[in-house]
Formats: structure tokens, C-alpha cells, sequence
């Protein structure tokens, strides 16, 4: 049965979210269409660029990304108590990046004498739009309307361009954020369209790798990892580990290359116990195994109780996320 948004979003039980886009009918997001023989690869940049725009004006961080043909995926970290903090200015001028704001919004700016109640409906606006810069359903609606209102103008039509509404999942621990990383950045290879994590354009890791290298001047908005920083202020492993460990989940899931578990990577599944022996099959199946959470079974079954649902997709005794040790 199908969960409100609100159910299913809740900062309280994790700030990670794995969310999917993903295009109507025969409708080509990027990438070339056989159908038509038109090639839309110059819209992969339109997802990246506004994905970048938005992370500066939400309180929302982008974790990872991967820009497909007809879809693509992104984990997000919802950050609600940053805009907390922000002035009724900068939430006004962050909101008019995206819209004008309304008429209100200028006599303010001009320097307009506001009545007591045009200066408490200027708060009341105010604060609702501050709500709104820390909703994932807000920030996906407005990444989702720029790319439809783009691909419509050029492919000179109206009508619905997305399937539906944004499919999303919470990633409820560690394990399950960096299992729903290493599958988003895999997505390319999986599809048989880049050989290499480095090599996949319109994806996360490859920007990482750019900047990491010094390879690319472009503003980059992704969140940072900061390895067990206990602050909270970046992803909770280290850009290294993370780029070893998708290297050798790319090769064990590709069928014509053979690898093996280095030693060096097993600090990091026991850190997280996972099951070594479980995590490609985990990694390489993400998408199917998982549908609204994915974590723990312990903590799926918390928050399946919170929601009073009796059962969650992932409660399963075949759970890769069951603990090692």
C-alpha cells in the first residue's frame, strides 16, 4: 500500500535518502534514442548543474549521483536544522532563486512601509518557505519541474515527461548509505557503459575522483566524507576506503572480470558488519531488494512498528545487513 510522504521521510529516523526519477513512457531524459535517432546526451548536464544549484539553496546535500538514459539516482542527506539557523533575508533571497516570491516579498525589499499584519504575513511566508528548503518532496519537485519544463521547450511539446512522483528510500545506517552509494555510482558499469568508476561521466564518484585529482575546475557541491568525524559534518567514511571498496565491488559484479577481497577492506565491512561473503549480492541488487528502507532488520522493524505497519520489504532473515559478529 502506498505511504505518505511523510511517512516514509522522517529526519528523526535517518537524514539519508536514496530517491529515483524516471522518465515516462518513451520520453528520453539523456543519452541517444534508437527510436528516434535523437541524442539527448547534453541533458545528462542539465541534472548535474541544477542538482548543484539546488544543494546551494536547500538544506539538503547531495551524497551521490548517477545520471542514466530514461532515469536517474541520487542519495541525499536532509539537513532540516541548518535552515534553522538561516535570517528571514537569506531564506527570502534563497527562495527567490527559485521563485519571485510575490509582491509581499518586494515592498519589503524596496523599503516599502509594511502594516503590522502585511509584516506578520511576511513572517508567516517567510517560515513556510524556510519548511520548504529542508522538504525532500520540495527539492525533488523542483529538480524534477526545471528538467520536465527543459526537455518539453526543446522537444517542442506539453504533458507529463516523469513516470510519476519520485520514488525514495530511507537508508536507515551506515551500511545501507554506503551499500546505496556504491550502487548508485555502479550504475554505468552495470549498464555496460564505462569500464571503470573513473570512467563513468554524469556520476558521483567520477566527479569525487575529479577533484580529488585536481582534474576539474568546476563547482563541485557534493558532500564531503570525512571519515568518522564524530560532528556530523560529512559522510562517515573516508574517500579512500570508499573508492577501494567500489573498485572491488565493480569488479566482482562485472561477469567477464574476476577479483578478491583485499585484506585491507575488511576493517571497513566488520566496522560496519556487514557480511563480506553478502555485500556484492547486496550492492548489485540494491534496487530490487529494497523499496521504501533499507538497513538493518532490527531498525527496519523499529520503524516498520513506528509506522504500524506489521511487515517492511528487507525484515527478511536473508538480510545482507545482518550482523557479522
Amino acid at each position: 500500500m502506498t505511504q505518505p510522504r511523510q511517512n516514509i521521510v522522517s529526519v528523526a529516523d535517518t537524514p539519508y535518502y536514496h530517491c529515483i526519477g524516471r522518465c515516462v513512457r518513451r520520453a528520453f531524459l539523456c543519452g541517444k534514442d534508437n527510436f528516434s535517432g535523437k541524442n539527448f546526451e547534453h541533458r545528462r548536464q542539465w541534472v548535474v548543474d541544477r542538482l548543484n544549484q539546488l544543494s546551494t539553496i536547500f538544506s539538503i546535500d547531495v551524497c551521490a549521483y548517477a545520471v542514466m538514459s530514461n532515469h536517474y539516482h541520487i542519495v541525499v542527506r536532509l539537513s532540516p536544522d541548518e535552515s534553522e539557523h538561516w535570517s528571514q533575508n537569506e531564506v527570502i533571497e534563497r527562495w527567490q532563486k527559485l521563485y519571485s516570491g510575490g509582491a509581499l516579498v518586494q515592498m519589503y525589499q524596496s523599503g516599502s512601509h509594511l502594516s503590522d499584519m502585511q509584516k506578520m504575513m511576511l513572517v508567516t511566508q517567510t517560515e513556510k518557505w524556510r519548511e520548504r528548503l529542508s522538504s525532500l518532496s520540495w527539492f525533488m519537485r523542483c529538480l524534477n519541474e526545471h528538467l520536465a519544463r527543459l526537455a518539453n521547450k526543446e522537444d517542442n511539446c506539453t504533458g507529463r515527461f516523469w513516470e510519476g512522483r519520485f520514488k525514495s528510500q530511507a537508508l536507515l545506517d551506515d551500511a545501507a548509505l554506503m551499500a546505496c552509494m556504491a550502487y548508485v555510482d555502479l550504475n554505468p558499469i552495470r549498464a555496460n557503459i564505462a569500464s571503470t568508476p573513473e570512467s563513468s561521466d554524469y556520476t558521483s564518484v567520477k566527479e569525487r575522483i575529479s577533484e580529488h585529482l585536481g582534474k576539474s575546475q568546476a563547482a563541485h557541491n557534493l558532500l564531503i566524507m570525512d571519515g568518522d568525524n564524530q560532528q556530523s559534518i560529512g559522510i562517515p567514511f573516508y574517500l579512500n576506503d570508499y573508492l577501494e571498496l567500489l573498485d572491488w565491488s565493480g569488479r566482482a559484479i562485472r561477469a567477464d572480470q574476476t577479483g578478491s577481497i583485499p585484506m585491507k577492506l575488511l576493517p571497513i565491512l566488520k566496522r560496519l558488519q556487514i557480511e563480506p561473503d553478502n555485500w556484492i549480492n547486496q550492492v548489485n541488487h540494491f534496487g530490487k531488494r529494497w523499496y521504501r528502507v533499507a538497513g538493518s532488520v532490527n531498525k527496519i522493524k523499529i520503524l516498520a512498528l513506528k509506522m504500524r505497519l506489521k511487515w517492511m520489504n528487507g525484515q527478511g532473515t536473508d538480510s545482507p545487513f545482518v550482523a557479522s559478529g
